[in-house]
């Protein structure tokens, strides 16, 4: 997203400023193999659809650019238009777990929104 686009103020009425939720998608592709180079509290890149995709989903990617899978469509539909909007989140994985466990359960991460009234009380600190 573009770093010089103002933050929106406020988040969508289904939104949340921080949550955790579950990783879906880890059984395609191969992609949970990625699994194996993360651990508890790594960073991770949230990355929405384009315009006019459907469903809208935002996408999870390792810091070097792999994609592990998408949040469920229940937060995709408000985040991603949001976050095409210049909202920015940031995304850490929280629990990774292995083979014992269903993939949609296999990676929890935490996600955090931030609005311009964050990064305004941030600068004023």
């Amino acid at each position: 997203m573009d770093s010089d686009r103002p933050l929106p103020q406020e988040f969508p009425a289904r939104g949340a400023p921080l949550f955790r939720a579950t990783v879906h998608g880890l059984a395609f592709a191969g992609r949970a193999r990625h699994l194996e180079r993360l651990g508890g509290g790594d960073r991770l890149l949230l990355i929405p659809d384009p315009p006019g995709a459907v469903p809208e989903q935002v996408w999870v990617h390792l810091d070097g650019g792999d994609p592990v899978g998408h949040l469920p469509e229940e937060i995709g539909s408000w985040l991603a238009p949001w976050m095409r909007g210049g909202g920015r989140a940031r995304a850490r994985a929280v629990r990774v777990g292995d083979e014992s466990v269903p993939s949609w359960k296999r990676l929890v991460v935490e996600i955090e929104c931030l609005t311009g009234r964050e990064r305004d009380a941030a600068s004023a600190g």
